[in-house]
């Protein structure tokens, strides 16, 4: 039965319940209430106050609105995958009778491939950190760590030194998911000079068991990380998990075993590194073969 709470009452508990019941990352948690909260404001400027007056009418025009102020069709598509995920909710709360977003559909998104390191680059970059000061060791075993697992920054910065103590390492995923992803010979090598001579010279009395400690003593969080990545490569962590996995496509690997590495919760969201990884056997192909 329909009830009359406000729609942004309902946007926050909604807000306040993903965070705690999903275990999403506050990443995602403060883009939902940022996306929510600007339809919102889209439907108090219609008068449209109490959540059981929001029927699919003004969600059209919403999208309309957003396509007319230039908003990309990737941006246009998260904001409306945000506004079903709310109203899905509420529909099984039993706060409205039935999602007025349902069948609504989305723009469609342009073909995004990930891009990949050069593999032979990367190694070139990855072998030349050879410095022996604490941040430069620091530097390489984050780099290698990334490279060789394809762990998502969340994940790489929730690490502790309990953590990396074998070849396997546990790691705990989006929603709390847990996957078991191996260490590569380079990045053991890496983290064992990182914890003999770096990480006892940089950690301070706040480091805990934090493996990755900044140069005030204290954890490295995810954007800590991310700076790192950035001045070593130029680019952001994510450019490593794409390499990751396209690495091991173009080496031979199945898709399955991809998918469980990566944490991919569905299949179809590991397929999109098939493109890459046809595309590089295309070349291959066209430049091995005599009469390609």
């Amino acid at each position: 039965m329909e009830t009359t709470v406000t729609l942004s009452d309902a946007i926050t508990d909604f807000v306040h319940r993903i965070e705690v019941e999903r275990g999403l990352s506050p990443h995602t948690v403060a883009a939902y209430e940022r996306d929510l909260s600007q339809f919102a404001s889209f439907c108090e400027r219609m008068n449209l106050i109490q959540l059981s007056a929001v029927s699919r009418r003004p969600i059209r025009r919403y999208m309309a609105q957003l396509t007319t102020r230039g908003y990309s069709a990737r941006s246009v598509a998260r904001k409306i995958s945000a506004i079903r995920s709310f109203f899905s909710d509420a529909a099984r709360r039993g706060l409205v009778a039935a999602s007025p977003a349902e069948g609504i559909r989305q723009p469609k998104r342009p073909a995004s491939l990930p891009k990949a390191l050069p593999a032979q680059g990367l190694s070139g970059i990855l072998d030349g950190i050879t410095e022996d000061d604490p941040t430069s060791l620091r530097d390489r075993a984050v780099l290698e760590v990334l490279y060789s697992s394809g762990l998502r920054v969340s994940e790489l910065a929730a690490l502790q030194v309990g953590d990396v103590a074998t070849d396997l390492v546990r790691v705990a995923g989006k929603g709390g998911k847990t996957r078991v992803v191996p260490l590569g010979r380079a990045a053991r090598a890496a983290i064992a000079k990182y914890l003999d001579s770096g990480r006892p010279r940089l950690a301070g009395d706040q480091a805990g068991a934090a493996l990755w400690v900044g140069v005030r003593g204290g954890p490295l969080d995810a954007r800590g990380l991310r700076r790192v990545v950035q001045k070593r490569l130029g680019t952001f962590p994510h450019a490593l998990r794409h390499s990751f996995a396209t690495h091991l496509l173009e080496g031979g690997a199945d898709l399955r075993t991809v998918q469980e590495l990566l944490g991919h919760v569905e299949l179809a969201t590991t397929q999109i590194y098939t493109s890459v990884s046809r595309r590089h056997l295309k070349s291959t192909y066209e430049r091995s073969h005599p009469r390609a």
